[in-house]
């Protein structure tokens, strides 16, 4: 748990989206229309705050930059952020907006739809960046990119001084917002964590698996692009060498949701701890296999 009043240094930033996460479930496949009993969940969520949320399972000092509102759901989520281990010293609160939702249906195979509702983080823009010019300037380690910032926030960051130095990891929040990481591609800046889909797009082409889209994403200009394709091998691919592949263990899905985050938050942890690309690969099947099966939670 961290202390409300926690200012000190991070290790990493995680910038974008935090929010609450409303989540149906229902055990069995559903069709189209279908209306079935489940169950309903609320529960912390946002690519950066589900990121940072695992890398401070693993022993580390993340922030979030993001706009969560003074409403009462958003002092319950920051509550519930710095129980986790999570710093939110660094928020922009006092925007006027309110906080911001997700709600996702999951059956038994997966994610059935969404929608995110991020207009908050969004209208608040580079406000969320404000901490760069004070607590947390000269910045030099890992920052999380969110793609549920707008495109032009995202070009912003991509060419932004402040964080020239910066260890850029870069994830879209959903296959419809794969295209907002086109500036960050442009700039041959960060490492890039897609599913197929969302490599695909960036890609502008169809690719019969994670190996090859990774490296098709490469093509475009990316330096190092990690790609997960449900239950099949994951790659990672890199300008000017070696792709490298890992086959996820068989589980039964119990959620999805967050599992893409899991999967760079566990790798991020592993490259700082100084494994080498396989293992670090390795190190992060296991933990979103881990997630999916619902086993990395009490």
């Amino acid at each position: 748990m961290t202390d409300p009043a926690d200012t000190g240094r991070p290790d990493i930033l995680c910038i974008g989206a935090m929010l609450w996460d409303v989540i149906g479930r229902a055990p069995r496949r559903m069709a189209p229309g279908a209306d079935v009993p489940g169950r309903i969940r609320h529960i912390p969520g946002g690519v950066a705050l589900n990121v940072a949320v695992a890398l401070a399972r693993r022993g580390l000092r993340p922030a979030v930059l993001s706009a969560v509102g003074r409403d009462p759901e958003g002092e319950a989520l920051v509550a519930e952020a710095e129980r986790l281990g999570v710093i939110t010293a660094h928020l922009a609160r006092d925007t006027g907006l309110p906080t911001d939702t997700y709600m996702g249906i999951e059956d038994s195979e997966g994610l059935i739809a969404a929608v995110a509702d991020v207009h908050s983080l969004e209208d608040a823009g580079t406000a969320i960046l404000a901490a760069l010019d004070a607590a947390l300037a000269d910045w030099t380690a890992p920052v999380v990119l969110d793609g549920n910032l707008t495109e032009d926030l995202l070009a912003t960051v991509s060419r932004d001084p402040r964080l020239s130095r910066a260890d850029l990891r870069v994830v879209p929040a959903s296959p419809g917002k794969a295209e907002r990481l086109e500036p960050l591609i442009a700039a041959r800046r960060g490492c890039f964590y897609l599913n197929r889909l969302e490599a695909e797009i960036l890609a502008g082409r169809a690719c019969p698996d994670a190996a090859t889209a990774a490296q098709a994403v490469v093509a475009r200009g990316a330096a190092r692009v990690l790609v997960t394709d449900g239950p099949r091998p994951v790659a990672e691919a890199i300008s000017g060498g070696p792709t490298l592949t890992v086959a996820p263990p068989a589980v039964t899905v119990a959620r999805v949701t967050g599992a893409g985050d899991c999967f760079l938050a566990a790798h991020l942890a592993a490259e700082l701890a100084g494994q080498p690309r396989d293992a670090a690969l390795r190190r992060a099947v296991d933990a979103a296999a881990a997630h999916v099966s619902g086993k990395d939670v009490p």
